[in-house]
């Protein structure tokens, strides 16, 4: 009988991946992003373990929405007092807030919880073609 192997946080190998998104559609955009901050490409996946790479994403400004997102899209924020409940556009989030706006996409697709909360830790978001992580050597990805 053969055994199932484990990941165990302690030997995970991490790389790191920049993904340029000038015109990519925001969804394809965030689930490559996703994916990559869970490890699922990797043969050592193992879900409940926090083996995912960090990701850098440029050009948040840049991305593109189909449709009549960016007049119809809305986003929402609430202070938690009455009448505090902000509504905004895709159209002012990408122009005011490019970076915000992927974050909170890639977000919804990662687990809920604490493990959740450790993958999307590894994502940055720079709305330029400039980030500070070069250092690091980060391979580019093609988003498809």
């Amino acid at each position: 009988m053969k055994n199932t192997f484990m990941e165990k946080k302690e030997t995970v190998k991490r790389n790191w991946y920049v993904i340029d998104a000038e015109d990519v559609i925001l969804g394809k955009l965030a689930v490559t992003a996703a994916n990559l901050l869970r490890g699922k490409g990797k043969v050592t996946y193992t879900p409940h373990v926090d083996c995912g790479d960090y990701v850098i994403i440029v050009n948040a400004n840049k991305v593109n929405l189909t449709g009549k997102k960016l007049s119809d899209k809305m986003y929402y924020n609430h202070s938690g007092y009455p009448g505090g409940l902000r509504e905004r556009t895709a159209g002012e989030m990408i122009e005011k807030y490019p970076e915000e706006m992927i974050e909170r996409a890639v977000k919804g697709m990662l687990p809920k919880g604490r493990l959740g909360r450790a993958q999307i830790k590894k994502l940055f978001v720079y709305a330029g073609p400039d980030y500070e992580q070069q250092a690091q050597k980060p391979e580019k990805v093609e988003v498809k």
